[in-house]
């Protein structure tokens, strides 16, 4: 799951003795620029500790422990943040993200349904109010939910992304084709766009144009396994099976790599089949 968020920076904190928290916060703010989390956190930390009120640092750590994956630490930050700020709409929001991707979809709805209570327009927390709808197949709600993000975050890739996925689960093809191309046009790397894409094509027999978004897919993420194997998929659907291998091999490899055995043993059965039917050509 990927939600937006944006780091604050403190300008002039009125209070004389929050200065040193608040040039703390702002030296994590540079450090996270700089793709040093540990040493931000470490630096958003001492923020807190020498100022256990001031918001914007516990919110910070919170981003930046969310950023390495430590998702209750990142919770606990954002939690405390609302308690120095009752009205933090983004600490909700974030919250809610949060407890979300740590499979808690009840109270990550009751934290984005504050934020929005807060902050009407905080486009952030409809598109999340969206992903908890989406993990609950309320559809038209999580539709909603999109659109209305849309409307005040209309730059954000993601949530054209999500809006395609929905319409996918409804089988409004159509509309799932033009949330794809629109999240790739947003955002041109969107690999996990690309390969929804690629999907709908090659369920529509249009193989070469499917071929062409699973290679896209694959350009932007390398490590993507699943747009090879889908690649493979349509070369074999193409009789292009020494194409075929190639991919397949690559998709095998990364499933093996990622400790996906179950589907590292589907493309070695596909493999094969590819391997036969090249060995079989040669025979003719």
């Amino acid at each position: 799951m990927t939600f937006a968020k944006e780091g604050l920076t403190i300008p002039d904190l009125a209070p004389a003795n929050s200065q040193t928290a608040a040039d703390w916060v702002n030296r994590g703010l540079k450090l996270i620029q700089q793709n040093q989390h540990k040493e931000a956190i470490a630096a958003f930390e001492t923020a807190t500790q020498l100022d256990p009120k001031l918001a914007p640092a516990h919110y910070n750590l919170g981003l930046a422990l969310r950023e390495i994956g430590q998702l209750q630490p990142a919770a606990d930050a954002f939690y405390r943040a609302i308690v120095a700020e009752p009205k933090f709409a983004l600490a909700y929001a974030n919250l809610g993200a949060v407890l979300l991707e740590g499979n808690n979809p009840q109270q990550a709805q009751e934290f984005l349904q504050n934020a929005i209570k807060l902050e009407p327009n905080l486009g952030l927390a409809h598109y999340n109010l969206g992903l908890v709808k989406e993990q609950q197949q309320d559809w038209q709600g999580a539709i909603a939910a999109y659109n209305t993000a849309l409307k005040y975050s209309p730059n954000l890739p993601e949530i054209t992304y999500h809006l395609g996925v929905v319409y996918l689960q409804q089988n409004q093809i159509e509309q799932a084709i033009a949330a794809f191309r629109e999240a790739i046009k947003l955002k041109p790397n969107y690999a996990e766009a690309h390969y929804n894409l690629g999907a709908i094509l090659f369920g529509q027999g249009n193989f070469q144009s499917a071929l062409e978004a699973f290679r896209q897919s694959a350009l932007a993420n390398r490590n993507y396994a699943n747009a090879y194997y889908a690649a493979g998929l349509v070369y074999m659907h193409l009789g292009q099976y020494q194409n075929a291998q190639t991919v397949l091999q690559s998709a095998k490899t990364l499933y093996a790599s990622q400790g996906n055995s179950q589907w590292a043993k589907i493309t070695a059965e596909l493999l094969q089949q590819a391997n036969s039917q090249t060995v079989e050509r040669k025979l003719h």
